[in-house]
């Protein structure tokens, strides 16, 4: 049984330096499929999603090379026309990505359900329906997404979403980039890493337009070639150490950023009583008072993020004052709030509503992760509080921050990551 065992109580101060956007790079290792040759990628998380589809895509027969920790070749030229591998499959949610990115370069798909976190059914029925749009027959069968092009191929189409959903927008652009004609998307989402995904495709070769706007055009080329591409700053993993610095207090520059991206978190976060500043490609923290009340409702891009609540939650529990967050996006998302109420937070759970009274402090205990999100609630709660937090089922956490460990050490905190066998465990006392 893996667990973080977190001292807590110390501010966090100096430099900590962001990783690549894992919501960009699971969905652009998929799109590399349709690459007719050489995919030289920079700033790759090295994150366990990440680890899992380069062992699907490897599984697929891609030729993969990894140039540094962080920087990787990937060619596909010779993948087979294969089924990606189940048991992998359904541990990753981004593997839906497989499904448009093997339609558009074979004419069919067939792959599992996807895994991931579990905080509320999240269905693929707009995914489903933008590829039903550009011509594919999409079936579900015994737990498998199964999409079939017709022989003429993938053409294009006006794929008018209804609702605003990250997901299907990046898997629609995946799919249709190879079709003959033009596929519009109509009320897609705006988040940077949809344009990320943009400039990746038509870095090898696309032609796709408006992404970061609600109308994307996707005029469909014959082929992609290889090419160069970074990553950009993960906007979710530079916040969580915002929201980190806000309720453990303390100093810290946090670098490869891009503040513009951040404004949402910020502008919260200045509402609270934190100091930001922005500089070209960093955002310094600065938290020596006593937090602010404050209200949050999650929207789309450019608004409050979702996979941002959690860990402003936690920040809202040791405020003066009573807040409120508003959950839009997804229905049940507040589980995590009894785990900090164990730690001594006041948080009332109303179905998308959580009502947080502020308390002077929290107090360590044990806790679990019960996604990605919630589980790095529970570390910026470990470090603000007194006392020891043993946190368990981290492997929710690493799915999504590289380096964890090192990076919190290098600013302060004392955190450590242990396995112990299953059936023992550490007892949350200093």
């Amino acid at each position: 049984m893996k667990q973080y065992i977190i001292e807590g109580g110390k501010s966090l101060n100096g430099v900590v330096t962001i990783s690549g956007a894992k919501n960009a790079a699971v969905a652009i290792l998929p799109a590399t499929l349709l690459v007719n040759g050489t995919c030289r990628i920079e700033n790759v998380p090295d994150i366990s999603d990440v680890r899992l589809l380069l062992e699907i895509l490897d599984d697929m027969g891609a030729v993969i090379r990894r140039l540094s920790p962080n920087t990787l070749e990937i060619d596909c030229t010779h993948v087979r026309d294969s089924e990606a591998s189940d048991a992998l499959v359904r541990r990753i949610r981004a593997s839906y990505y497989l499904i448009g990115a093997q339609l558009g370069r074979f004419g069919h798909a067939k792959v599992a359900l996807p895994g991931g976190c579990n905080f509320g059914a999240r269905p693929i029925d707009q995914h489903i329906k933008g590829f039903e749009t550009i011509g594919a027959e999409v079936t579900l069968h015994n737990g498998f997404v199964c999409a079939v092009a017709p022989e003429s191929g993938l053409t294009g189409g006006r794929v008018n979403l209804d609702v605003v959903s990250v997901g299907a927008t990046m898997n629609i652009m995946i799919g249709a980039v190879l079709a003959t004609g033009t596929t519009i998307i109509e009320n897609a989402a705006k988040e940077p890493h949809i344009v990320d995904l943009a400039n990746f495709l038509n870095a090898m070769g696309a032609k796709v337009s408006g992404a970061g706007t609600d109308i994307i055009k996707i005029r469909g080329v014959k082929s992609l070639r290889g090419g160069f591409y970074s990553i950009i700053p993960d906007q979710i993993e530079a916040g969580t150490y915002m929201a980190a610095v806000a309720a453990a207090g303390g100093n810290v520059l946090i670098q490869n950023v891009i503040p513009k991206h951040m404004d949402c978190i910020s502008a919260k976060l200045r509402e609270m009583g934190v100091k930001i500043t922005e500089y070209d490609d960093a955002i310094r923290v600065q938290r020596t008072g006593v937090l602010r009340r404050a209200n949050v409702k999650t929207l789309p891009y450019p608004g409050f993020p979702t996979d941002m609540q959690p860990q402003i939650a936690v920040c809202m529990a040791l405020a003066s004052g009573v807040s409120v967050i508003t959950e839009s996006i997804y229905d049940t998302r507040f589980g995590y709030c009894a785990e900090l109420n164990r730690m001594g937070a006041a948080i009332k759970v109303d179905t998308k509503i959580a009502v947080i009274t502020g308390v002077e402090k929290m107090h360590g205990c044990t806790v679990h992760a019960c996604d990605l999100r919630a589980g790095a609630a529970m570390v910026i709660a470990g470090l603000a509080a007194e006392g020891r937090t043993v946190i368990e089922e981290i492997e929710y956490i690493e799915r999504g921050y590289e380096n964890l460990i090192g990076k919190l050490e290098g600013i302060g905190a004392s955190i450590k990551r242990i396995e112990t066998p299953r059936g023992r465990r550490v007892p949350a006392v200093g």
